[in-house]
């Protein structure tokens, strides 16, 4: 759970970084984009899972 709270943090202080410098994020900038990403980690832990992955 630390580590969950530390990136959510880390990735939080980048993203202000980069608003102030008015660079665009290294990422997707809607929540459908975030979401796509987390659907595909969500894959990739299934199909290790049940060995489809190895």
């Amino acid at each position: 759970m630390r580590e969950v709270v530390l990136t959510t943090l880390t990735g939080f202080i980048v993203g202000l970084l980069f608003a102030r410098l008015k660079l665009p994020i290294p990422g997707p900038p809607n929540l459908a984009g975030v979401m796509g990403i987390f659907g595909i980690l969500l894959g990739y832990l299934a199909a290790t899972k049940l060995g489809i992955g190895k």
